[in-house]
């Protein structure tokens, strides 16, 4: 029954184009080159995806999501080693994302013109690069503002690493399957990967933790690297050895204008939203980024307009499938990194759970996509992808209200095991139909650039998801707190003395107390990790932090609505993937003839 429909769909797709099948088979063939000798072809000498890129793919994507996702973890035992104010610790996480949202649409042409092969072992390599600075951060005797730097520095070549692989291993996967059954499977894979390193990573940093040996106290956060580290390097000897180097250099060729706006654009976007909380909105820098933004883009699209070969074919945009999806990718992906950030920051920061037993909950968010591989791989074969793609981003903008209603003092996983759940299984959904309607969208010899611009367009909402949630919700809090500081004579009294404490201590407690007053004048979560009491040599307990339970409470307040937030923008997502839907329910191709594209 499947296969009728499907050659029922193939002979709508003729009917509609005026050119012959044969001849667009011949052109899509020529242009999907295999550089590997002894590659695997399919019929009619068409590049085919085998086993051996498939695994060096999956171990790939893997690696990127499992170095995108650790830094979540350990942003409590960076928090009390580092003692970085609430923006670095944003700018931390963030720092791999703004690599990534900016240099992937340039890595799908340099996929394209270049081969895949040598992208996919390149990005690897420059994660084992950024791993090792990680490691290597100095400890307490240098300055914090070094050791931050450094380890932002990291993130920025993980990231960058991240940039290469994810679109060069989707558009594998696209260049090298060719019929309804076959991209629909190797997309389900690509997408499970993801999902794979989204537990694999945070349970990396959970068992991490627990090693204490090599790094004293909470400086074994960089045991979560070496695993990276060890990860990368597997993922560059597997890509030597198994990988198949496929390219479509015809009608490519480097976009330096396009790529130098994009990525300042998008820098200049990002670095606004992510100071903009510790700045000030209306500062100068802050206004001059946005403005920069504006005109970067701007130039952007200009440029990509009168280009022979652009990074981003803006008649792709004609096609309605991919047009909406594109939308669809930025705002759903911000909801759900919105959800999963808030998710990270409430176990390990706010209630102050081991990163090992914080890694449960994304068993629930990674793992699940594991266990559906099978029925994803299913529903994409049969049913239309877009449909699909509503079905997730609906449970996971439920899962974003569902949250929300459970408050930061209810300190019982059980609490969350629901929205969690559902979270799990419609990001699973939600990852592999996107990537489905993208690159099924436009045509294989388009695939580098299909794959580049739906993982920018994924990556700039899981940039803009910890950015703008912490900026909305960290804002909050500071405004709840010091509310509550010029509310109560008492606590502005203690808090007061607390400040003033380093003065009048002993030398050798003094550099502890004034880390501490510095970890908690250094924003709402520095204020919620110092104790509200300490027991002293003799065993009594005397008080210490008198804002440990106002943060605490202004926290679980603030991050309550950024949940909201998060949930809101996943069903608005999934609303504009209705507006945007053509066609049943059953229809397994898009309506768009991705042939009648320019270019």
């Amino acid at each position: 029954m499947a296969e009728s429909r499907e050659t029922s769909t193939r002979s709508k797709v003729r009917r509609r184009t005026s050119v012959p099948t044969a001849t667009l088979c011949a052109k899509e063939s020529s242009m999907v080159q295999i550089e590997t000798p002894g590659a695997k072809e399919g019929e009619g000498g068409r590049y085919t995806l085998s086993s051996g890129t498939l695994a060096a793919v999956v171990l790939a994507v893997c690696l990127s999501q499992i170095a995108l996702s650790v830094p979540s973890l350990i942003t409590g035992l960076i928090q009390q080693d580092l003692t970085p104010t609430s923006a670095q610790l944003t700018w931390i996480v963030d720092a791999f994302f703004i690599p990534v949202a900016a240099l992937e649409l340039g890595f799908g042409v340099f996929g394209d013109l270049f081969g895949r092969k040598r992208l996919l072992v390149g990005g690897a390599a420059l994660i084992v690069v950024g791993s090792t600075l990680a490691v290597l951060v100095p400890g307490e005797g240098s300055s914090t503002g070094t050791r931050v730097t450094l380890l932002i520095l990291a993130q920025v070549l993980n990231g960058i690493g991240a940039a290469a692989i994810f679109p060069t291993s989707l558009a594998m996967v696209a260049a090298g399957t060719h019929t309804t059954a076959t991209r629909a499977r190797g997309v389900a894979i690509w997408a499970a990967a993801l999902s794979i390193g989204g537990f694999l990573g945070p349970l990396l940093a959970g068992v991490a933790a627990k090693i204490h040996t090599g790094w004293a106290g909470n400086a074994n956060w960089r045991w979560a690297y070496v695993g990276v580290l060890a990860i990368a390097v597997v993922s560059v000897v597997l890509s030597l050895a198994l990988a198949q180097n496929s390219a479509s250099p015809e009608g490519r060729s480097i976009d330096w204008p396009g790529q130098i706006t994009a990525a300042l654009g998008l820098f200049a976007l990002l670095y606004a939203v992510i100071q903009g909380p510790e700045s000030g909105w209306g500062s100068p820098q802050i206004v001059i980024a946005f403005i920069l933004a504006a005109v970067f883009l701007g130039l952007f699209v200009f440029a990509e307009g009168r280009v022979a070969a652009p990074l981003l074919l803006l008649s792709a945009f004609k096609n309605r499938a991919f047009a909406v999806n594109s939308v669809v990718t930025v705002i759903g992906m911000f909801g759900f990194l919105a959800i999963m950030y808030s998710t990270s920051i409430r176990l390990t920061t706010i209630q102050g759970f081991s990163p090992l037993k914080s890694s449960v909950a994304y068993l629930f968010f990674g793992g699940i996509g594991l266990v559906l591989l099978p029925l994803t791989s299913r529903l994409l074969e049969r049913y239309n992808p877009r449909w699909v793609l509503f079905t997730g981003l609906g449970l996971i903008g439920v899962s974003g209200l569902w949250f929300a209603g459970v408050p930061a003092s209810d300190r019982a996983l059980g609490a969350i095991v629901g929205p969690l759940i559902l979270a799990g299984v419609g990001s699973g959904l939600a990852f592999a139909a996107m990537s489905a309607v993208a690159v099924n969208s436009l045509p294989n010899h388009l695939a580098g650039m299909a794959s580049g611009a739906t993982s920018t367009f994924r990556d700039l909402g899981f940039a803009l998801g910890p950015a703008i949630t912490g900026a909305v919700a960290l804002g909050q809090a500071a405004k709840e707190i010091a509310r509550n500081v010029a509310d109560n004579p008492a606590l502005s009294k203690a808090y007061a003395a607390f400040q003033a404490a380093p003065a009048h201590a002993p030398a050798d407690q003094r550099p502890q107390l004034e880390a501490a007053v510095h970890a908690v004048a250094s924003g709402p979560l520095g204020a919620n990790s110092v104790p509200a009491s300490v027991i002293t040599p003799d065993g009594q307990v005397v008080p210490f932090n008198p804002l440990k339970d106002v943060a605490f409470h202004a926290l679980s307040h603030s991050y309550s609505h950024a949940y909201v937030l998060g949930g809101v923008a996943a069903l608005v997502a999934a609303a504009l993937t209705l507006v945007g839907a053509r066609g049943g329910v059953g229809e397994t191709h898009l309506d768009d003839d991705p042939h009648t594209l320019d270019g």
